[in-house]
């Protein structure tokens, strides 16, 4: 008998992840010595310069939406710049070759090379509002937090589904002196709080692990790192909450004119339509989420956590680079010093 059923075809239907992981490995391998060198930009170009050589290897057609570097003018893949090998699905992509530059740089922990696709149109456009107000939580609290109830509601709703005293409710904060007012009203319920000094990719993520001592991503932070942890949580069954935050009257009114309702609240769902998109992450420095890159005679070991939405799986992966092979990936130097150095 004839099968009648037909299947129909998905824009992004190829599981890509093992490709994509490869792209974030580069990036951190690269980054990976100039860690505690005190130099951003030049850490942050040599993840870039990786990052572009292996995306464009990659079985996808990508245009650039979410473009790392447009806040500080740091080097970048840059918003609608063409990415992929040119076959494949239509995708939109988010880039951030090191979340946490400064981390970097001071050989802090946390620091991780970061990307995300999604099929082409999901990702939010937030018309150049670099910043927005954020709260980003794990499946158990998806449904019971509000951002527009407070802080105070918030912590007691979460304390009541964890089954805890508020003192038992931990809220990542970036140390930031803008959040001063939050701090203080976080510390008046009596929770509390887990500051991080950059980041804050990683910040959500934490948020959104079960195993994490973090319950709770609270305060303003950059928009595009708040679309692609969106990535991160829509394969994680959590949450993330924001309203985008304009920094000066003249940032509103391009937000108001670009047709932006700066009440609205945005969700997971809003920031990253469907459900079928992919979040990868390589370590630069070692931290909660995942271990940095490490050199050892001959070779160096990284380790990625891979996530898609659709299967809803997420991966830890361990890897083992051979050095000789490194030195494709970016301009620098795999011998331990960057190139300028050596002229």
């Amino acid at each position: 008998m004839t099968n009648t059923r037909t299947r129909t075809p998905q824009n992004l239907d190829r599981n890509l992840a093992l490709d994509l992981v490869r792209v974030t490995e580069a990036a951190a391998m690269a980054a990976g010595r100039w860690v505690g060198r005190g130099d951003k930009e030049g850490g942050d170009g040599a993840a870039v310069n990786a990052m572009r050589k292996l995306i464009n290897s990659i079985p996808m057609r990508g245009i650039v939406v979410i473009g790392e570097g447009e806040k500080d003018n740091a080097p970048m893949l840059f918003n609608g710049e063409e990415v992929g090998d040119g076959t494949g699905p239509e995708v939109d992509v988010a880039v951030d070759p090191i979340d946490g530059t400064t981390l970097m740089s001071k050989g802090m922990p946390n620091a991780l090379a970061v990307l995300a696709v999604a099929e082409r149109g999901a990702m939010f456009d937030p018309s150049a509002v670099f910043y927005m107000e954020k709260l980003a939580v794990g499946p158990a609290y998806a449904d019971v937090v509000d951002i527009n109830a407070g802080v105070a509601e918030n912590v007691r709703r979460i304390a009541k589904v964890k089954g805890t005293d508020v003192s038992e409710v931990t809220v990542c904060v970036l140390d930031r002196s803008r959040h001063d007012g939050l701090v203080d009203q976080v510390r008046r319920t009596g929770a509390g709080i887990r500051f991080i000094s950059d980041g804050d990719i990683a910040g959500a993520i934490a948020a959104a692990r079960g195993e994490s001592d973090v319950d709770v991503l609270m305060g303003i932070g950059g928009t595009p790192e708040g679309i692609t942890a969106a990535c991160a949580l829509k394969c994680m069954g959590g949450a993330l909450q924001a309203k985008l935050w304009p920094r000066d009257d003249q940032e509103r009114e391009k937000a108001v004119a670009a047709g932006h309702d700066l009440d609205r609240v945005l969700g997971t769902d809003d920031l990253v339509t469907g459900d079928n998109c992919f979040f990868v992450a390589t370590g630069v420095t070692s931290g909660d989420l995942l271990r940095g890159v490490r050199y050892k005679a001959g070779g160096a070991y990284t380790q990625s956590i891979v996530m898609r939405s659709k299967s809803g799986t997420i991966r830890v992966i361990d890897s083992y680079h051979r050095l000789e092979k490194l030195a494709l990936y970016s301009a620098v130097n795999f011998d331990g010093r960057p190139l300028a150095e050596q002229e």
